[in-house]
């Protein structure tokens, strides 16, 4: 029974994190498995992990559809190069020693860290004509669905500003759009690992439901906390650091 509470528990801190500052809890999502809910195996946890954010982002990606904020063609053209990189990164995902893989996972924190801290630009009216952006988003999203896949993660922090990069398109349709994305590189992600049995389906479960509670306390909240998101950002770069320099700590000791 603990194990399952603790996976509800993660869950929603991960979901009211995400629902609260816009993005970046999934990272948090294989460290907790692993260092709090007990999952032992690296590509265990990351298979788990990746079935959470699936789920996670399809569930809101609606609210955002419904508000207008997200450009189909768009998500359309990224996710489908998207998805092949994350076939090919959660592929070799699985061929590195699990390890060296969390050790590389935590330099990857630590990049994201940094990224929050910097903060993201605004982005204006799109660049250029869709046709014209097949090359650009084919590439960019190939990128990010490799890395997604490779780690396990949904990839919002790159996905994000990689949608902006491509296209110019401002922040909240980049979000928008972006939850398209992050839910079919971690479906990639799963059924990867799901075929070779790396999934925990019943700490991904519970991680889910926290996930949803979590999202839906975290959204409440939003709204009242808008003027500190700038400080929550910091705060929660800072404690991925801090996770970032355990999990070096741990794993190259070790």
């Amino acid at each position: 029974m603990l194990p399952d509470l603790l996976a509800i528990v993660c869950g929603s801190l991960v979901g009211f994190s995400l629902a609260l500052i816009g993005g970046g809890g999934s990272i948090l999502a294989t460290p907790l498995l692993l260092y709090v809910v007990g999952v032992r195996d690296p590509h265990l946890a990351i298979g788990t992990s990746a079935v959470a954010v699936a789920v996670n982002a399809f569930a809101n990606l609606i609210p955002h559809a419904r508000a207008g904020h997200v450009r189909w063609k768009v998500a359309f053209t990224f996710a489908a190069t998207g998805v092949i990189g994350a076939f090919v990164g959660s592929t070799l995902g699985k061929l590195v020693d699990g390890q060296r893989l969390l050790v590389l996972f935590a330099v990857l924190m630590l990049v994201v860290a940094a990224l929050m801290l910097r903060g993201r630009r605004g982005g204006g009216a799109d660049r250029y004509p869709l046709p014209h952006l097949f090359p650009r988003l084919g590439a960019v999203g190939f990128g990010a669905g490799g890395l997604s896949g490779f780690f396990g993660i949904g990839g919002g922090f790159l996905i994000v500003p990689g949608l902006m990069f491509a296209s110019g398109m401002v922040i909240i349709e980049a979000i928008g759009t972006s939850l398209f994305s992050v839910g079919a590189f971690a479906t990639t992600t799963a059924l990867n690992y799901a075929a070779s049995g790396l999934i925990d389906w019943r700490a991904a479960a519970g991680f889910i439901a926290g996930g949803i509670l979590g999202g839906w306390l975290g959204a409440l909240g939003a709204h009242r906390l808008a003027k500190t998101r700038g400080t929550l950002h910091v705060v929660f770069a800072l404690a991925i650091v801090a996770v970032a320099v355990f999990m070096l700590v741990k794993n190259l000791r070790g």
